[in-house]
């Protein structure tokens, strides 16, 4: 069993960053990959980045590519979401995911993923 916590959300103006991180329980989280999903305002969750377990592979989605950056520390059972050049469009909950994986396959579907955190709201104002 894997428990998520997210942080570091907030309010911020068009430009600004945040850095988000979700705290992992379990003695097993450097088995396991690690995504982070958003749902804007009336829209579906969609993905935005994924790390490998060992976390020597990253995956972003087009939107964010070159303004994010996922990270993850094992030692300390977290991952990161390093959001550079926020746009209002960034405003979103974002939520991260993780699968049991050590291999170096990664995935956008929502229903491969084990475990989800409940979500932190970033808003970017204009």
């Amino acid at each position: 069993q894997v428990q998520l916590v997210e942080s570091g959300g907030g309010l911020v103006q068009a430009g600004g960053s945040l850095r988000l991180s979700c705290a992992a329980s379990g003695r097993t989280f450097s088995r396991y990959a690690m995504s982070w999903f958003r749902q804007g305002p009336g829209k579906e969750r969609d993905f935005v980045a994924a790390i490998t377990w060992t976390g020597d592979s990253t995956y972003y989605a087009d939107s964010v590519k070159g303004r994010f950056t996922i990270s993850r520390d094992n030692a300390k059972n977290t991952v990161y979401l390093q959001m550079n050049s926020l746009k209002p469009e960034d405003t979103a909950v974002y939520y991260c995911a993780a699968r049991l994986s050590t291999s170096h396959y990664y995935t956008e579907l929502q229903y491969e993923y084990d475990y989800w955190g409940q979500g932190t709201q970033v808003t970017v104002a204009s």
